[in-house]
């Protein structure tokens, strides 16, 4: 499925996904993974980019950085080049490691910084790489053994996190390891995926709730104050940003069928969910005339998956016309 253009900043946090081609894994061994994070230590220090958490697993690894000079592309890109020539030779293998696009998502740092530093560092744990946090504490590939102080990791900025929870480290550590606790039994977070206030607001509640519509990026997580400070820093740059039309509609589309906006972007059997995501097509593509391909990235489509989609959203519309009215949200922007 194309993607669009990331968003590159410098100064904000980006919280980055890159998996093994297939789901292959990218660790073999603990040598492996050595390299691999001597490798991150040179280049996040090298960039000066802030490492504030981290955690590998056998097919992917999670990174929370802060790019302060250089694009994250660069830093990226030595990071995972680098990486996979010496897997390669040292596997005798060809060919790519990592699927095509990382994944990078920019957060705003208050409420999420905490947030994603917990989420990331859990992996391990919701992977089942370890029994409990006991068994975390010391869990050699994770950044949250670093912060309890069992570990070491060149460029990670632990005194960030820390001073969060203390001025005195023994004190922040143990708040720390308590705040980490507290979320064990969380699971997958889907607020903490991205998608922009629309996203992140609609687990809880809120983004459904009467709020006036507010700057959406699926790119972004974060608020809409957020959203138009990135996009004003792309503008200066040149570089194109999406409308904020489609994540109005996809509310207005999700409030009148009554479903949760959440389980709007996602594929599902129940039939009220997929008249709800074919309107939303017919209505962003054929009548806002929007991208498929952008259509596509927020609701986990192909450009011929839309289409057939908008196809069954027609047909709704002619049986309730009055259906067409949710699109004037886009349309008087």
């Amino acid at each position: 499925m194309p993607r669009g253009p990331r968003l590159d900043v410098a100064g904000v946090l980006h919280h980055v996904i890159a998996r093994g081609i297939e789901r292959r894994p990218i660790f073999l061994d603990d040598e492996d993974r050595l390299r691999f994070l001597a490798r991150l230590g040179d280049v996040v220090v090298g960039t000066r980019t802030d490492l504030l958490a981290w955690a590998l697993v056998p097919n992917h690894f999670h990174l929370l950085v802060r790019p302060t000079e250089g694009r994250l592309s660069t830093i990226m890109r030595r990071l995972l080049t680098g990486y996979a020539t010496t897997f390669n030779l040292r596997h005798t293998r060809a060919g790519h490691l990592f699927q095509n696009r990382y994944k990078s998502i920019v957060c705003q740092e208050e409420p999420y910084l905490l947030e994603l530093v917990r989420y990331i560092h859990l992996n391990p744990l919701r992977a089942g790489l370890v029994r409990d946090l006991e068994g975390l504490d010391v869990f050699p590939w994770s950044g949250h053994a670093v912060i309890v102080g069992n570990r070491g990791q060149e460029g990670q900025g632990v005194d960030e996190v820390l001073g969060r929870f203390g001025s005195r480290v023994r004190e922040a550590r143990r708040r720390y390891r308590e705040f980490i606790r507290a979320g064990v039994g969380q699971g997958r977070r889907e607020d903490l995926v991205g998608g922009g206030l629309w996203r992140s607001l609609a687990g809880s509640g809120e983004a459904m709730g009467g709020r006036e519509t507010q700057a959406y990026d699926e790119r972004v997580l974060g608020g809409g104050e957020f959203v138009e400070r990135l996009w004003r820093e792309e503008d200066r740059e040149g570089r194109p940003r999406p409308g904020r039309a489609l994540g109005e509609l996809m509310e207005e589309v999700a409030r009148h069928f009554e479903v949760d906006p959440v389980r709007l972007q996602r594929r599902g059997k129940d039939a009220k969910l997929v008249e709800a995501r074919g309107v939303a097509c017919y209505l962003a593509a054929r009548v806002l005339g929007l991208a498929s391909s952008e259509v596509g990235r927020l609701l986990g489509l192909g450009r011929s998956g839309v289409s057939r989609a908008a196809a069954r959203g027609e047909q709704s519309v002619r049986r309730e016309p009055s259906l067409i009215d949710l699109a004037s949200v886009g349309m008087n922007q």
